[in-house]
């Protein structure tokens, strides 16, 4: 009896997406061959059929099985989940079969993982798109980052698969990383879990604050273009009819002095290090990732250029190449971890060099263990230790298991850390963001009420901070080192006095090439680099 291997694709998850063509497929079938967790999906079509359920690892064995079984005249369905030719069992069944097999063979489609998160963030997948699959199980590493790399710097929006595992942790940030060298930071995104199954999460983010988020296998990433929009709590990719020779949005970077020294900042004391250089006689140009930094920036430092706006790596390395930059001086946040490891890598890759300005710490000495810094006594002469430091998860859990009503002065970037830690949605969460509308929706986004948001510019006074969490009966607050020009001290005398915790998130450790943290430490170098104004 001549034998027939079914390639049967079952959707997502729920069985109301699974085609009528696959459930006839099922019926037909004599011999089920699948994943044990598909069966909960198709169990109404197969009550009495012979099953086979290899484990997870075994998909060759799982092909293999099926084709044996079809070479002795039974009808058999293989199973896969979403589209079984999509990163699935297809592509095995095939490897495997001989050309003189003579067993029918039927390939039933189905709904991909990228169709079904698709639909779920609105219609980011509207014009041209990639898949790209994180997994290096069957293709090299190099190979993963070379595809993201091209898919970057097409700006084809896409989808990212097997995203996170328990022993594959750091490729989805080197992927991330490689987005933001080409992609504006803005990008709108999408992060699913468990789409169409039970525990399903959606949430809406930009480009530039994937690499601080957690993942896992059960996580697809949707990546937008740059005309990727945001309506009614959906993204949606216009489908080309518009004006498609618009440039990405980037910051012009005409008229500015050529032969400058480069402050990255956005902070006071980067700022403030941008104006000294400017009246020791540099010509300065300050860049800030926000048109409200920029404003800032105008106001508080005189003979100075400013470019302000959203940068990818291609925008600041055209920048910098086309005004013959003659060093960078790295002022941003001591938590910009992924802007100061970008431009480290454009001062390599330039040959321009590159300076860390870092703020002292006010809790211990965040770079003791690197021998590069050569001002570390300097730096940490006026360090006093008062608090142990947590990553954010551990300061998510200590928060959950401190306090009830736990006040955020973290930014708006590592929000869903917290909100999102088990036990969270039985806490009240009040949260302290910059004054930029974008932030302000993040938090909204992310459940937080609009009457436990600080929308403000700090730093902020002990007295200020004394009076709010007071009337607002906070029981416990966490907050990032972020040294006396942060506030830090200032939200430690705080939390003091009302006698509640402080937890503090501990700063990224970074190799870098040179840090300084005061404006002498800074001359030194640039005059020992004959780099003079």
């Amino acid at each position: 009896m001549k034998g027939v291997l079914n390639l049967v694709s079952v959707g997502p998850g729920f069985s109301d997406l699974i085609v009528p063509r696959a459930e006839a497929a099922l019926r037909n079938s004599d011999v089920i061959v699948a994943y044990e967790l598909y069966l909960r999906w198709i169990e109404p079509w197969i009550a009495g059929k012979e099953i086979h359920t290899p484990p997870l690892t075994q998909e060759r064995e799982r092909a293999l099985l099926a084709i044996e079984k079809a070479r002795s005249g039974a009808k058999v369905a293989l199973i896969s989940s979403g589209d079984i030719g999509i990163y699935a069992m297809a592509a095995l069944a095939f490897d495997e079969m001989r050309e003189d097999d003579d067993y029918d063979v039927n390939v039933i489609p189905g709904i991909t993982s990228a169709n079904a998160c698709a639909s779920l963030l609105g219609s980011p997948l509207s014009h041209d798109f990639a898949t790209l699959s994180l997994s290096d199980l069957l293709c090299p590493w190099d190979w993963i980052e070379q595809r993201g790399r091209h898919i970057a710097q097409a700006d084809l929006a896409c989808v990212l698969y097997n995203v996170q595992s328990a022993g594959r942790q750091e490729g989805v940030y080197r992927i991330l990383n490689i987005m933001l060298e080409s992609k504006t930071p803005k990008t709108l995104c999408g992060v699913i879990h468990n789409a169409y199954r039970p525990g399903q999460k959606v949430s809406i983010h930009h480009l530039e604050d994937l690499p601080s988020l957690q993942f896992d296998m059960l996580t697809t990433i949707v990546i937008g273009n740059r005309f990727t929009q945001r309506k009614r709590g959906f993204i949606f990719t216009p489908r080309g009819y518009n004006n498609w020779d618009a440039p990405a949005e980037q910051p012009v970077a005409d008229k500015l002095p050529e032969h400058a020294l480069w402050v990255f900042s956005g902070t006071s004391d980067g700022n403030a290090l941008a104006n000294e250089l400017a009246q020791q006689g540099y010509p300065v140009v300050v860049s800030t990732a926000t048109g409200y930094g920029g404003e800032v920036a105008a106001q508080h430092c005189s003979g100075v250029s400013v470019w302000a706006g959203h940068q990818g790596v291609e925008a600041r390395k055209q920048a910098l190449s086309q005004n013959q930059a003659r060093a960078i001086v790295d002022a941003t946040h001591p938590y910009a971890s992924l802007i100061s490891e970008q431009l480290m890598g454009l001062s390599k890759s330039m040959n321009i060099p590159y300076l860390r300005f870092e703020r002292p710490s006010s809790v211990g000495c965040a770079d003791e263990g690197s021998a590069s810094l050569s001002s570390i006594g300097e730096r940490c002469a006026s360090l006093r230790s008062a608090h142990p430091t947590y990553s954010l998860e551990q300061a998510a859990d200590q928060a959950i298991a401190l306090g009830r009503r736990i006040f955020l002065t973290t930014g708006s970037k590592d929000l869903a850390t917290f909100l999102n830690a088990p036990g969270a949605a039985e806490r009240e969460w009040f949260v302290r963001v910059t004054p930029e509308p974008e932030f302000i929706q993040r938090a909204i986004d992310l459940g937080v009420p609009r009457s436990h948001i600080c929308a403000m510019q700090g730093p902020f006074s002990e007295a200020f901070n004394t009076a709010l969490w007071r009337d607002l009966k906070i029981d416990c607050v966490i907050t990032k080192d972020s040294g006396d020009a942060g506030g830090y001290n200032a939200k430690l005398a705080a939390t003091q006095a009302l006698d509640i915790p402080l937890l503090v998130i501990k700063r990224p450790k970074l190799d870098y090439p040179f840090a300084a943290s005061s404006l002498d430490g800074i001359l030194r170098q640039l005059q020992a680099w004959n780099i003079k104004a």
